[in-house]
């Protein structure tokens, strides 16, 4: 067994020091509304989150490659979590999910202004790829090139993009589980699975290798978003960070609003289940990774 919350937080921490330093004054000096603005990026890029897609990476890439990919890995986590930090930012304005409350504090548009943050956002996903082509993510260009392929894919329109354009247009109908699990599909897991890929190419995996953390990663994006789901119908604003019953409030069609919380509990014990399996063949050196999906599982935030 590993110590899962000190390595989830060891990782945080790496991450929260990379991102701040991409963000600092020294490496972006400018104009009082470029500060403006780098100021916004870090309002929602710092302070807060649990860095579970970063985690995601370095212990993929660790596992698989050994600890000299680690501080590689970091860079590459650090990245990603950029990119999730923009589509929160995008995600929480009025125009989407209009929220106001994002990891226990003023969502961007509230901090500063809509205008502000939707620059926000662009510039942290802009920042996304800016990191991944550094030479330090790993010495090979074509490695490099694969991450950013990796994280381009999920993150666009047949991505994570593709699965918010079907939760709005969800809004406006009433969905089957099908298209529920389609477009949660889409919109949380293929970023989730995407951490995974790119750990699993920083250490050079075989073929057999990745089809196995595919279907583990897939199995832990539909958990993931099934636990949002219980939190949203479930948990406190104190507790999560952020408003919940919004999904009732506006009608929106999930698998607990479809079956029952006690039918979601159900499912998400062996959506776990079906990712413990998937890492079956790696034994325990892939115990992080277990660990990730039961914590998924048992967040409360």
């Amino acid at each position: 067994m590993t110590d899962f919350p000190a390595r989830l937080a060891a990782v945080a921490v790496a991450v929260e020091e990379r991102l701040s330093a991409a963000l600092s004054g020294e490496a972006m000096p400018g104009h009082a509304a470029q500060e403006r603005l780098v100021a916004a990026m870090r309002h929602g890029a710092l302070g807060g989150g649990k860095r579970l897609r970063p985690f995601l990476v370095v212990e993929t890439a660790v596992f698989l490659g050994g600890e000299g990919l680690r501080a590689g890995a970091l860079e590459a986590g650090a990245a990603i979590e950029a990119l999730h930090c923009y589509s929160l930012v995008h995600d929480d304005l009025p125009a989407m999910d209009d929220d106001d409350l994002r990891r226990g504090r003023p969502t961007v548009h509230v901090a500063y202004d809509e205008a502000t943050a939707i620059l926000a956002g662009d510039g942290l996903l802009t920042l996304a790829f800016t990191m991944l082509a550094r030479p330090s993510v790993h010495p090979d260009p074509a490695v490099r090139i694969a991450l950013v392929g990796l994280l381009a894919e999920a993150a666009g329109a047949r991505g994570m993009v593709g699965g918010q354009a079907l939760d709005l247009a969800g809004a406006d109908g009433a969905p089957g589980e099908a298209e529920i699990a389609r477009m949660q599909a889409l919109k949380t897991g293929r970023l989730l699975s995407a951490a995974v890929a790119m750990g699993a190419a920083l250490a050079g995996a075989g073929a057999d290798e990745r089809v196995r953390l595919a279907t583990y990663a897939e199995a832990l994006g539909l958990a993931f978003q099934l636990a949002d789901d219980l939190l949203d119908l479930e948990g406190s604003a104190e507790d999560v960070g952020k408003r919940t019953g919004k999904d009732a409030g506006r009608g929106k069609a999930t698998l607990p609003a479809l079956h029952g919380a006690a039918a979601a509990r159900r499912r998400l014990a062996a959506l776990v289940g079906e990712a413990e399996a998937a890492l079956a063949p790696f034994g325990p050196a892939a115990d992080g990774l277990r660990e990730a999906a039961r914590f998924v599982a048992a967040r409360r935030s």
